[in-house]
């Protein structure tokens, strides 16, 4: 009889030991699909069952990984380039704050449901012993409380956790530790928790009260974080601001960006790279489409100068601007690999891409930013803040704000000091490796409290 009972605790043991199943979770958006990848592909590498939950949209993408791809099925596929097709309610709203709760409750609190239901699913065909999900996946609690499975969520923009020590997160206003600043950090998370967020929060309200799970009071993405039983923040500690009252599952892991494939493909380079002793690498990601905003002033402060500027523009716009600006100091694409430009270049000018930064934070390039839409606004700040560039405060800057910012940190050598003390603190993080860690860390864990449930059953 003893026997039996040790062979099936084995039994169930084991079973825990080989159920290395990962569900990947994402939001609809380039910024919180693409950063995970790298996470995905190195856990499938070495040895986990890995399979994808997100819009039709990455399927593509998701496949070249060699990851199965479930799509969404009853969650309603919102994006940036459908979303006032689907929601045209959206446009009547002209307020910064209206337009922000809208969009809190339209693209994360109302979609939570809806993901949960489609993982249920799921969790029918695929058993995951673990979920990973960009840091906005509002279903994450559900996942959590619901199905008691660990989650780990990826911070793929600068931390939301919310501190007596700040101002609440989307303000972009930089920490002071003067009483004054401080007391004023104060009003302003009330005025954001009361009047700014009020809207948005009430709907969070409803929604943990209609299914049983616990709240207490914080936003959505305040709230994500301290649901999550790990918090894997992209970046390191010296590019976000101190907390004292850092949530204890939160761990830095350093630049989470895009798995780039290793197929030998011959590098970017332009003969005209020899020719300047200046080069500025300016782009606005793949999704602003406008090209007035960054391009544009770019290449109008620099046109026919002593400086080669390196615009892509993501395929927005790219004949028209070569058109418009055929300088033979200026090189326009619509894309090019970063890692083969950023080495040439001095200056990157970018609208705050949290993946973009990152990158040029690893290459020790220092910045100038401008963006405000979509949370740029608190990757911008803390450019700024940890003077690794130049905050231009707009979405839209004018030509002479450009150029005198790009000679700026050209001339002052602060700038690329502290941009390359920080990219020594990113080397020090293999944010793969580290992910793995904690993985493993989680799934023994897992395995322990089988094992206690097993000799509860049994002894």
């Amino acid at each position: 009889m003893t026997q039996s009972i040790f062979e099936t605790a084995n039994q169930v043991i084991n079973k825990a030991g080989n159920g290395k199943k990962i569900l990947f979770a994402s939001v609809p958006a380039d910024g919180h699909v693409n950063p995970l990848t790298s996470l995905a592909f190195h856990l499938k590498s070495i040895g986990y069952d890995v399979r994808w939950y997100t819009s039709n949209l990455y399927s593509e993408k998701i496949n070249k990984l060699r990851i199965k791809h479930y799509p969404f099925v009853k969650a309603l596929d919102i994006r940036g380039d459908n979303v006032n097709e689907l929601l045209p309610e959206r446009l009547n709203f002209k307020s910064m704050a209206g337009r922000l709760n809208f969009d809190i409750i339209n693209f994360f609190i109302k979609r939570s449901t809806e993901y949960f239901e489609d993982i249920k699913d799921i969790y029918e065909d695929f058993p995951f012993d673990l979920m990973i999900a960009d840091c906005a996946f509002s279903a994450i609690p559900f996942v959590k409380e619901k199905m008691n499975i660990p989650v780990v969520a990826v911070g793929i923009f600068p931390l939301a956790e919310s501190s007596k020590d700040l101002a609440p997160y989307g303000l972009a206003i930089t920490p002071s530790k003067s009483f004054a600043g401080r007391i004023k950090q104060a009003a302003l998370r009330w005025v954001a928790d009361k009047i700014l967020f009020a809207k948005s929060t009430k709907a969070l309200k409803n929604l943990t009260i209609e299914h049983n799970l616990s709240y207490e009071g914080q936003t959505i993405f305040d709230y994500i974080v301290k649901k999550s039983t790990l918090l894997l923040q992209s970046a390191t500690p010296g590019f976000e601001y101190q907390r004292s009252d850092l949530g204890k599952n939160i761990r830095f892991i350093g630049a989470v960006l895009p798995h780039s494939s290793s197929k030998n493909t011959t590098p970017w380079f332009d003969n005209r790279l020899n020719q300047y002793e200046k080069v500025v690498l300016v782009t606005q990601g793949t999704v602003e489409k406008d090209i007035e905003k960054l391009l544009v002033p770019t290449l109008e402060a620099f046109e026919n100068t002593d400086v080669l500027v390196i615009a892509t523009t993501g395929g927005a716009g790219t004949a028209e601007l070569r058109e418009r600006f055929p300088a033979c100091n200026l090189i326009i694409e619509d894309f090019i690999p970063f890692n083969d430009v950023m080495p040439y270049a001095d200056v990157y000018i970018s609208n705050g891409g949290y993946g973009g930064v990152l990158l040029a934070i690893e290459h020790q390039l220092p910045l100038v930013v401008a963006g405000m839409h979509e949370g740029k606004n608190e990757i911008c700040a803390r450019v700024g803040y940890f003077k690794i560039g130049i905050n231009l405060k707009t979405e839209k800057p004018e030509t002479i704000q450009i150029r005198r910012s790009v000679v700026e940190v050209l001339n002052n050598v602060t700038y690329k000091r502290k941009v390359v003390k920080l990219a020594e603190e990113f080397s020090r993080f293999e944010p793969a490796e580290l992910t793995a860690k904690y993985v493993d860390e989680l799934l023994a864990n897992k395995k322990h409290e089988i094992v206690e449930d097993v000799r509860e059953v049994f002894y």
